[in-house]
């Protein structure tokens, strides 16, 4: 009896493609000298297994202060801190989910800047101990859903983005909120070649509408597992929107524009009929080329013996955030 293969379980054509490029490249490595070598060989079977390795911070990261409010504190089982700190997506550190976790180091966060300008009445610049401590820090375990068709649960630390906007004070013609990943070629590796960063246009750049930026979930996370954010997750400050895909969630801020009109964003721009602006979580609108109807959820064990289950409508969010959308067709504006 012949196994039907679902399209959720077909691998993407991109993540297949990279997949390729890195063998293709493993194999002309080893066929220059007519043998394979150890580290060659090794990297040959972690193709082949599913690119799961957890990595390492880089460096100790400080213990942060912070409450827990209980409205966010949940009974959801967490993703392992070494898996949400070594499996995930920075293009601008390379394509592998292990890339940022072994690239991120590189950049450099001790003399960040953060600035919020546009239609705003008081511009801001915050380095980076503002950003930690200006606003009052808490613990927020959220679900994270990546348009993948992967997802976590992330206890992170940070403070609500409406926080920060509201001390820029927002004029009358504020509608949307574009974010801008700092642009640093000589730092990140995906950013100065477009083998290495998929070929985005770089800086990244994200954007929400003003009603959903200010909504209490919204979070600017500095922290993850009760310690500052590891550079492979977004150092210093990044942005965390639970009942959005994960690529909303833009990493490494240095720049806030409040703008009238609706901001161009990056995968937006790269494959407009996959990556919608909204991008809010929905089993019922399948990305083009696979469904979102399940999820691969990464808890503990290994990453390939992770659990499948059903997507939920805005990421289990629709009670706090159905409303922002309320007549809106959520096929259209996906």
């Amino acid at each position: 009896m012949k196994k039907i293969i679902r399209s959720s379980e077909i691998t993407p054509e991109s993540v297949f493609m990279m997949k390729r490029r890195n063998l293709l490249k493993l194999l002309g490595a080893g066929t220059a000298g007519l043998m394979v070598s150890p580290s060659v060989s090794a990297g040959l079977f972690s193709w082949f297994s599913g690119d799961d390795k957890p990595g390492v911070p880089e460096t100790i990261l400080k213990d942060l202060s912070y409450t827990k409010p209980e409205k966010y504190q949940s009974g959801l089982a967490l993703t392992p801190e070494d898996k949400v700190t070594g499996y995930n997506n920075f293009y601008e550190f390379g394509l592998n989910k292990s890339d940022p976790a072994e690239n991120a180091h590189t950049l450099k966060t001790d003399e960040w800047t953060l600035t919020v300008e546009g239609e705003v009445n008081r511009p801001l610049v915050l380095n980076a101990d503002e950003i930690r401590h200006k606003f009052q820090a808490e613990e927020r375990i959220y679900r994270m859903r990546c348009v993948e068709a992967w997802s976590m649960v992330i206890p992170w630390v940070g403070f609500p983005l409406r926080d920060l906007l509201l001390s820029a004070e927002p004029n009358s013609k504020a509608k949307y909120v574009a974010f801008e990943t700092v642009y640093a070629p000589e730092q990140m590796p995906g950013q100065k070649s477009r083998f290495t960063g998929g070929g985005l246009q770089y800086p990244y750049i994200e954007g929400l509408r003003l009603d959903e930026a200010l909504h209490p979930l919204t979070l600017m996370a500095t922290g993850v597992y009760g310690k500052e954010l590891p550079k492979q997750n977004g150092a210093p400050v990044r942005l965390v929107v639970p009942w959005k895909y994960g690529f909303k969630g833009i990493k490494s801020i240095v720049k806030i524009r409040l703008t009238e009109s609706e901001p161009p964003t990056t995968w937006n721009l790269s494959a407009p009929r996959e990556y919608g602006f909204y991008a809010n979580v929905n089993p019922q609108v399948d990305h083009p080329r696979w469904s979102q109807a399940t999820e691969r959820f990464i808890g503990s064990g290994g990453l390939g013996r992770t659990t499948r289950q059903p997507t939920l409508l805005f990421n289990g969010y629709a009670e706090d955030v159905a409303e922002l959308y309320k007549g809106m067709d959520l096929r259209r504006y996906f």
